[in-house]
């Protein structure tokens, strides 16, 4: 298939675009923040809040001011190490979208929240909008001097990002106007539109757990694999990953050294979520023996455990 030109993406996305201009123009809204808003509402779109787009289109200026304001509160909620209360704090989404929706139930899904909102910010939102904030960043934002602007494509530098949640985005300027647009993430459907790839890729950091045991009680990788196969389904588990110290085969033997952590690989970031529970640790016990499951970060644990893997 051929690549959509910019207006053509433009017209597809018209009404995504005219809220965002009122986001960033008229409300004079930070443009971080404002993509973080876009990014939202896309990934509560795709979570299954239908529409919510049309909806907010529908509402008068003010009520969509408020139904942002409401989105900030959603997506910084998950910045948080602990979840929110349960105070129903976006009550005009609730309304609108007529549907049981709080902090604390996207919280409870807050590793599939980040990885679909920075997929949405760096699919669809980085592309869509390039014009609208040109017209809102200062001449400064791009890395190039103006000399070029006329012959090349540059990055636009956001103020706010990198985000500390969501990471870094990249939005090319938009200064041919036409047909440099070709994208994976966008597929031809029969009835003759383009659509956006809404299936989120995350990375494997983003779907790994770091497994800890206790000293004196050794876990192998496969009743690793065993515990979390058996609870939450057969594939889930990609990988177990233990230091290159430990043995995977014999959990009796006395020359056996002690792993005292392990990496779980799943398949989804979906999967992290249903063993989280909206919680930052749970504890499961197999065999006897206790093993405590949390998010992994490779800031605070390194890559270590990437030289034993069970399949």
């Amino acid at each position: 298939m051929s690549s959509p030109t910019i207006e053509q993406l433009h017209a597809f996305h018209a009404q995504d675009r005219e809220i965002f201009s009122k986001l960033v123009i008229k409300f004079s809204r930070p443009p971080a923040e404002s993509l973080l808003v876009m990014a939202t509402w896309f990934w509560l779109e795709d979570f299954g809040f239908e529409n919510i787009f049309s909806i907010i289109m529908a509402l008068p200026d003010p009520l969509i001011a408020a139904f942002a304001n409401e989105a900030v509160l959603c997506f910084r909620c998950l910045d948080s190490s602990e979840p929110p209360n349960g105070l129903n704090r976006i009550p005009l989404t609730v309304r609108f979208m007529k549907k049981d929706i709080s902090l604390l139930m996207i919280y409870k899904h807050r590793y599939t929240a980040i990885a679909g909102i920075k997929n949405f910010l760096n699919t669809v939102c980085s592309r869509i909008f390039s014009d609208i904030l040109q017209q809102v960043l200062p001449p400064s934002s791009s890395s190039v001097s103006s000399s070029f602007v006329t012959r090349l494509r540059y990055p636009l530098n956001i103020p706010g990002f990198p985000d500390q949640t969501f990471g870094s985005i990249n939005v090319m300027s938009d200064v041919f106007g036409r047909d440099y647009f070709s994208d994976n993430n966008l597929f031809l459907f029969p009835d003759g539109l383009w659509r956006w790839n809404a299936s989120c890729v995350a990375t494997e950091n983003d779907r790994t757990m770091f497994i800890t045991f206790s000293r004196g009680f050794p876990v192998s990788q496969a009743e690793v694999k065993a515990l979390f196969t058996e609870r939450f389904g057969e594939n889930c588990v990609v990988g177990v990953y233990m230091p290159e110290n430990a043995s995977s085969t014999n959990v009796n033997s006395e020359v056996m050294q002690q792993s005292l952590f392990a990496k779980l690989v799943l398949d989804s970031v979906v999967t992290v979520d249903r063993i989280l529970q909206g919680g930052k640790l749970r504890k499961f016990r197999i065999n006897g023996k206790h093993i405590w499951a949390r998010k992994y970060n490779e800031k605070r644990d390194g890559p270590n455990g990437r030289t034993c893997l069970i399949n």
